[in-house]
């Protein structure tokens, strides 16, 4: 399954430093939820989160979603 495909739902972002503002460089995806295209609902491997975490622009728009 490709990244751009996975429906991710409940992302918990951890690694939250506000003195680092506005970067968060030390945040990271901690889990997630992932949803299948059959509906079956499953969390993320870890390698699925590696991925994830590999994405900064997604890891930075969810630390965003967290804050605000």
């Amino acid at each position: 399954m490709k990244f751009d495909e996975l429906h991710i739902d409940d992302v918990v972002v951890e690694g939250i430093d506000y003195s680092d503002y506005p970067d968060f460089c030390d945040a990271y995806i901690e889990s997630a939820t992932i949803i299948e295209d059959d509906g079956e609902v499953r969390d993320a491997t870890d390698e699925e989160l590696d991925r994830l975490n590999d994405d900064r622009d997604f890891v930075y728009s969810k630390v965003l979603e967290f804050i605000y």
